[in-house]
């Protein structure tokens, strides 16, 4: 780390050192020691977090106090100098100036397979599709760390198959950089005592449980029992006081249950801080496309996601329906790209077609590729936020795409092709469009421009 991210660092822990000491009291100095300096550059994000802070009635000031305190303040630090120095001041300039000089994306995260194992068998689920005998060394992904430090980059988010499975693995990669943020999407069956002491020690993991409703909803999709499991290592990971999420599927089977107060609640009883929710996709040639959610069930999650964000203290993403706030499809190293366990790099997680492997170019040979070039010079590919997607909302893009650029399938089972994918959306973005429409123009004209002028190219 350079003196300037050293002093930056040091500054940041010194001020979260004075917040623990009164955080009622001081939290107000020093927001008001940040609007003398920065008001007129950040207004309306100072003004929302003085709500924050000072009104009883919002519901992320019972949040912020929930943070301070229950999770452990070592904890609490490192994963926020990772995040907000490294990742947000440090790494993001990188990006910037490295997309200027290059003329690509350079993404803000790079989400990995450390292996196609898992010990789950769960309907609609495209990782099955991959096998269980696919793995990227150790030292395979600490070298993607490394190029991707070069890059800026200091968040990675491991994807599967089931992570854990890598437990060993995934600490030593925690300790070996501890500059770095490490999130995991795991269906938290794996964690246990041992684990979670690990993640308290390295202090810079952060799991992201997967579950789709309460238990019936859950347990249909996931296998009996599961739904108890996790909640065994909600308990077991507040308990310790670390930081954890969920994440969520979103099916026509599950939307309600998936959106309910009773699912808001529950979770933040059990001490999550934040849920991703996933829009079901028809990955794979063995996909179940009567589980993709109709019009009418889509706006339903958008409404009450949006609802219960402003009611609730737990930090809500709705990954297909929030394009408005990132500039739509965020795939194709624009702020993300996937590396499966073969080392196939996919634009996105749910779009499994590749040029390049980590084993034959490095990251910055495979964002300058024929495929991730004309994601960079496609998005976004709808200027309605609500149809982000080049297959789920836009799929004649990803057959063009597909198609010009020679990309190949990444599944080494059964290898789908892009017709037959994007077949299975014709029918959904057609049916969706009109109702896209709809909610695009109930968002404010001059936001709608905002969002078009200042958020779709970076």
């Amino acid at each position: 780390m350079n003196v300037s991210a050293t002093i930056k660092k040091y500054g940041l822990e010194k001020v979260f050192d004075y917040i623990y000491k009164n955080p009622e009291k001081n939290m107000g100095k020093l927001l008001n020691l940040v609007e003398k300096h920065a008001g007129k550059i950040y207004p309306n994000q100072i003004a929302q977090f003085r709500d924050v802070v000072e009104n009883l009635e919002n519901p992320y000031h019972s949040f912020l106090n929930h943070i301070l305190e229950n999770v452990d303040p070592e904890v609490l630090k490192t994963i926020l100098v990772n995040f907000f120095i490294n990742e947000s001041m440090i790494g993001w300039s990188k990006q910037n100036e490295l997309r200027e000089k290059y003329n690509c994306n350079i993404p803000w995260t790079i989400l990995l397979d450390p292996t196609s194992a898992c010990n789950l068998q769960c309907t609609g689920c495209w990782a099955a599709e991959y096998g269980n005998k696919l793995n990227l060394s150790y030292d395979e992904i600490d070298d993607i760390i490394q190029q991707g430090k070069e890059l800026g980059v200091y968040m990675y988010i491991y994807t599967g198959g089931e992570p854990l499975v890598r437990k060993n693995d995934i600490i030593r990669l925690c300790e070996k950089h501890d500059d770095c943020i490490f999130l995991c999407f795991t269906n938290g069956t794996l964690i246990d005592e041992q684990f979670a002491d690990d993640m308290l020690r390295v202090k810079n993991f952060v799991p992201a449980i997967s579950l789709e409703g309460m238990e019936k909803s859950n347990d249909s999709r996931r296998g009996d029992g599961v739904f108890n499991k996790v909640i065994h290592a909600m308990d077991l990971l507040r308990e310790k006081r670390l930081v954890f999420g969920i994440s969520s599927c979103y099916t026509s089977a599950n939307y309600d249950s998936i959106t309910s107060e009773e699912y808001f609640d529950m979770l933040i009883q059990k001490g999550a801080y934040f849920i991703w929710f996933f829009h079901y996709m028809p990955v794979g040639n063995n996909a179940s496309p009567e589980l993709l959610p109709n019009p009418e069930q889509r706006e339903i999650v958008y409404r009450r996601i949006r609802d219960l964000r402003r009611r609730k203290p737990l930090f809500a993403i709705d990954f297909q329906n929030d394009g408005e706030f990132v500039g739509g499809c965020i795939a194709g190293g624009r702020r993300y790209f996937h590396i499966n366990a073969n080392g196939d790099v996919d634009p996105c997680v749910f779009i499994h077609y590749s040029d390049s492997n980590i084993r034959e170019k490095s990251i910055l040979e495979t964002l300058r590729s024929p495929l991730f070039q004309a994601y960079h010079d496609g998005q976004p590919f709808n200027e309605n936020m609500f149809q982000p997607c080049p297959m789920l909302e836009n799929p004649k893009l990803l057959r063009q795409i597909v198609e010009q650029t020679g990309a190949h399938s990444t599944d080494l089972q059964s290898p789908e092709s892009a017709e037959h994918l994007c077949a299975k959306c014709d029918s959904y973005a057609a049916c969706w469009q009109p109702k896209a429409e709809e909610l695009w123009q109930e968002i404010p004209e001059e936001r709608r421009k905002f969002v078009l002028e200042n958020n779709t190219k970076y």
